[in-house]
């Protein structure tokens, strides 16, 4: 590293001497990646199926009209029916995807008709008519036969008698959609999906929806494209991992966690570390995540118990109060929710580090932060409900309608969301500016701004898929949110984070870390911002949107790839710097969280992602517990472990000393992973495979339906997953919740608003500095431990700066 001294000391700026080839990289690959998802954007509107503003008889008699459709689109959402079931593949998977039941329904009656008219091949007739595009783009008219009329009058019937249901018996509320109306628009909008699945686009021979979902009715099978894009992304991802090895390889030295081999530092213990107001405030935040966090499992665990026994939560008809839809909004919520606040908490730990001073009344902001991420909880939690419950007086409210799952806290509390995310940004930057003004635009601050800048403005995409948006593009700004920003930008800033506490303890060099988060950029956005598509298969899109997705996706396995064959070293930064010193690594457990990231990443996000999003899998598979195997194994495997270990990390400096509880950090970690491995091993991967084959031999509709979910041995498989729930709520959630308590309850007193920058964690033992200088650095032996090594912290910055005033490579 260098300095180069512009101006004058007060204002030069600390130059990092990477290659200016990293920095292009990062550019050429967000360019490229973006410009390709802006030619997506503009073909998903100008491409997708089309909505068409009426929709008539062969005779011209008005049947349905666009309204009609949006309204039902609405009513699908509000009333949560998509923590239900699901539509074209998106969605739950208690109820049946409404766009194959339709289609299935649909065609059954059309054969029907036809049978009773004598036609001599009814089959061959009824997949003819389905298959005949009737829409004329000029006049945004579609003409229905009259056996397409009948089919929708007698499923209207269908879809009345179903979710009129005075009983719980399908997990819903009893007589959870009962006005006419309501039932009308609701089928008219299943019945505009499943239309768009079986008519052909003009001049090609398959459907809107690529041929899904398989359908022998409609003569509904897997396009040429589907198969071809399946065999080039895994020629895609051999090539990938071939260079990926070959450039380790050559490269493997100035690559990856690459810790410090000689240098020993001693690590400052908690109890003699000083902590601002503002990170004592963090205390709070960790406890509401942990209390989020076990309400959002327990929450899990009833969604789980409705697969085994519907009417029934060990004796109580629990749908009467709680149904499945708002059980499953919940729990998918607070698992973005609980998760987010955690990276958002340790943030605000890590700035005035970052920059060697906390603000004036910083922390005042952070209670503030804290206060409005309740009023979003709280807003969301009674929102949803009633929303799901359908009063009358709540219907299209800002405050009261549930949208898009993922993104299904009501609009007001959405845009609150959104502008709570851009104040947390802008307290991080108050609290780090001063260094920024230091530093050189790609350094470690700057990084981290970016990265926490990315967090408001790519869930602010979400904003752009509203209830009324057209499906197909409320489907492609949503995954902006669900993929982009959970699985590339919060991994950007993870990263990030993770890196600058290492490099505050000491065990990598900051030149080191900065490649790993340019790294991460350039591999993770590679493939992980145009593989956004392949959760757009069969949602409407062209197929280009499948092409692209399909080799992308697979290149995404790459930097999960890379992580691993990184976890030894990584696991490995700690233990080194421990055996060099006697003072012990304060932070074992909190590694070894972000160590189980690393293998959550390759299996849940890496292995199990890969297996869903190669087309030809997914074609079958999309909406069976495969999907929820994928989710799972990636989101509480990577984010939940990731947010766990940064509280722990932060809370060993809050609680006093004499009150960490290390023994139940330990039970923590292995409660966790044991269990989710259970939960993943015991009962969603073998009942994701067994329903891919039952999807594959005997169909879609058949795989997702409530009569094949609970055969017997469905059923063993979902209670065999009891044990490992159990032990992951009561071992790992409650252990957490109580080391958050004495964060609140025995917290230390907040003494420090001025520190040096990046150096609060570790100092160079006198030993190592004479090693390495030939001068001795006497330290007194009778000097209180606290004064002595925060004193000594002093003189380790004051030589790094020294060490980079010279031009030398300093220490961390």
């Amino acid at each position: 590293m260098s300095v180069t001294d512009k101006d004058s000391p007060a204002r030069s700026r600390s130059e990092i001497s990477l290659s200016k080839g990293w920095v292009q990289g990062v550019a050429l690959v967000l360019i490229f990646g973006f410009m390709v998802m802006g030619v997506l954007a503009y073909r998903t509107y100008t491409d997708s199926m089309p909505l068409p503003e009426r929709v008539v008889s062969e005779s011209g008699e008005e049947i349905l009209t666009q309204e009609d459709i949006t309204r039902g689109q609405n009513i699908f959402l509000a009333r949560g029916l998509q923590q239900y079931g699901s539509v074209m593949g998106h969605g739950a998977y208690l109820g049946p995807d409404y766009t194959a039941e339709y289609l299935r329904l649909s065609s059954e009656h059309i054969a029907e008709q036809l049978t009773s008219q004598g036609v001599q091949d009814p089959s061959v007739a009824t997949s003819q008519m389905q298959r005949t595009n009737r829409y004329d783009e000029a006049t945004g008219t579609l003409v229905f036969t009259d056996e397409q009329i009948s089919a929708f009058e007698a499923i209207q019937e269908h879809y009345a008698e179903f979710f009129g249901d005075p009983t719980t018996a399908n997990g819903l509320i009893p007589e959870a959609i009962t006005a006419p109306e309501d039932i009308h628009d609701l089928t008219a909008f299943y019945a505009w999906t499943a239309w768009a699945s079986a008519a052909e686009r003009p001049g090609l021979g398959y459907s809107y929806t690529n041929n899904w979902p398989a359908e022998p009715r409609v003569d509904n099978h897997p396009t040429a494209d589907i198969l071809v894009w399946s065999a080039i992304s895994l020629v895609a991802l051999l090539v990938g991992l071939g260079l990926l090895f070959a450039v380790y390889g050559r490269w493997s030295s100035k690559l990856g966690w690459k810790g410090n081999d000689t240098t020993s530092l001693r690590f400052l213990q908690p109890g003699t570390v000083g902590i601002t107001k503002a990170q004592k405030s963090t205390a709070w935040f960790f406890l509401v995540v942990a209390l989020l966090f076990l309400i959002q499992s327990v929450v899990g665990a009833s969604v789980e118990h409705y697969r085994v026994e519907i009417q029934g939560f060990f004796g109580v008809d629990l749908a009467q109060i709680f149904p499945f839809n708002l059980a499953r909004t919940w729990h998918v919520q607070l698992s973005l929710l609980w998760t987010a606040a955690s990276f958002l908490a340790a943030a605000i730990f890590l700035a005035p580090i970052i920059s060697g001073r906390e603000p004036k009344g910083q922390h005042y902001l952070s209670y503030g932060l804290l206060g409005a991420l309740a009023l979003v909880v709280v807003g969301m939690f009674g929102g949803t409900a009633i929303s799901i419950y359908g009063p009358q007086w709540a219907e299209g409210s800002l405050f009261f309608t549930q949208q898009w799952e993922y993104l299904d806290l009501p609009r007001m509390f959405q845009i609150l969301l959104t502008i709570g995310l851009a104040l947390w940004f802008l307290i991080i930057v108050r609290a780090i500016r001063s260094r920024l003004r230091t530093e050189s635009k790609f350094n470690m601050p700057w990084l981290f701004m970016y990265a926490a800048l990315a967090i408001p403005a790519f869930y602010a995409v979400g904003l752009l898929a509203t209830n009324e948006s057209h499906l197909t593009v409320a489907e492609f700004w949503r995954f902006w949110v669900v993929h982009l920003w959970v699985e590339d930008f919060l991994e950007l800033f993870t990263t990030v984070m993770v890196a600058y506490i290492f490099v505050m303890l000491g065990v990598v060099r900051r030149r080191i870390a900065i490649q790993i988060i340019l790294l991460d950029v350039i591999l993770y956005s590679a493939g992980g911002v145009i593989g956004t598509m392949h959760h757009l298969y069969f949602s409407g899109t062209p197929v280009e949107h499948m092409a692209l997705g399909a080799v992308f996706s697979a290149l995404e396995v790459i930097p999960l790839t890379f992580l691993t064959v990184e976890a030894w070293t990584f696991l490995q930064l700690g233990a080194r710097q421990e055996s060099r010193t006697t003072a012990p690594f304060p932070h074992r457990w909190a590694v070894m969280f972000l160590v189980a990231v690393g293998f959550w990443n390759f299996l849940g996000a890496g292995v199990f992602g890969f297996l869903v999003n190669l087309p030809i899998v997914s074609y079958y598979q999309i909406g069976t517990a495969l999907t929820a195997n994928h989710a799972h194994g990636s989101m509480m495997g990577v984010y939940g472990m990731l947010a766990v270990g940064l509280a722990l990390f932060a809370l060993r400096y809050i609680i006093t000393p004499e009150k960490w509880p290390d023994r139940l950090a330990k039970l923590s970690f292995w409660s966790l992973n044991i269990g989710l491995a259970w939960m993943v091993f015991a009962t969603l991967l073998p009942l994701g495979v067994l329903q891919l084959w039952a999807s594959v031999s005997e169909g879609y509709v058949e795989a997702r339906s409530l009569a094949y979910l609970t055969q017997t041995e469905n059923l063993v498989l979902e209670w065999m997953r009891l044990p490992g729930d159990v032990l992951f709520i009561v071992g790992g959630i409650l252990p957490f919740v109580y080391i958050t308590w004495l964060g609140v309850r025995h917290a230390i007193r907040a003494t420090v608003t001025q520190m040096e920058p990046e150096t609060l964690f570790v100092y160079e033992t006198p030993e190592a500095r004479e090693d390495r200088t030939g001068l001795r650095t006497p330290v007194s032996g009778s000097t209180a431990a606290g004064r002595s090594e925060n004193a000594a912290s002093t003189r380790y910055a004051s030589d790094r700066r020294r060490d980079e005033a010279a031009g030398e490579d300093p220490l961390p």
